[in-house]
């Protein structure tokens, strides 16, 4: 199996779960509290998102490689994700939820479909793709849609109170790559010495923007 394909199989694990997770929750629920200012709907609809960007991305090609590996992807976007742009964030993850329209669970299931039919489109070749994060190979690309499903699966389970137990493959992918990450953005101390219980992490430290 190439690494594109245990990619894929991982993200499908991933995406399956996040549409278990959201059949679950009441359409009259989507009002409510999200995720900071966020709405229930503009939470998922921002987590779909990792739908819709691998369908988006997986159609462009980029010439060069620019970023190299998932980790570096999410360093890359903490730099970009400050004033302006952490606005623009927001606000598209408030229109993927008015995206979402009357019927959230259909939308997002033909969002699944266009990415899969993105993803069969590749026919095993692990293109190089142009993301927010520059040209990156689709293998590497896919592990950062991993994360935010499964992070993102959690915040909408804590919003909701619903159960919900992240795929194994999907949450060793996802603890490994905030690890990486944290480990990029000069992090990594202390975040070793919180998973061991020597201390907290510092207030407001993130892996991600």
């Amino acid at each position: 199996m190439t690494r594109l394909d245990e990619a894929r199989a991982t993200y499908e694990v991933a995406v399956g779960a996040f549409l278990d997770l959201v059949a679950q929750v009441p359409l009259e629920r989507y009002a409510g509290p999200g995720l900071g200012n966020w709405d229930l709907r503009a939470l998922i609809g921002h987590t779909g998102r990792s739908l819709v960007t691998v369908a988006t991305y997986l159609a462009t090609r980029a010439e060069a490689v620019d970023t190299e590996d998932a980790a570096d992807y999410f360093a890359v976007v903490n730099r970009l994700a400050h004033g302006a742009n952490r606005d623009a964030i927001h606000q598209r993850g408030i229109e993927a939820g008015v995206a979402l329209g009357d019927d959230p669970v259909a939308t997002l299931h033909a969002q699944r479909e266009d990415a899969e039919l993105a993803l069969d489109m590749l026919e095993g070749e692990d293109a190089v793709v142009t993301t927010a994060g520059g040209g990156m190979r689709v293998s590497d690309y896919l592990p950062t849609r991993i994360f935010e499903l499964t992070v993102h699966c959690l915040d909408i389970a804590r919003a909701t109170g619903l159960d919900f137990e992240p795929p194994a493959e999907a949450l060793a992918d996802t603890l490994a790559l905030a690890s990486a990450s944290a480990l990029r953005q000069g992090l990594g101390v202390e975040v070793l010495l919180a998973l061991t219980g020597r201390q907290p992490l510092p207030e407001g430290s993130s892996v991600v923007p």
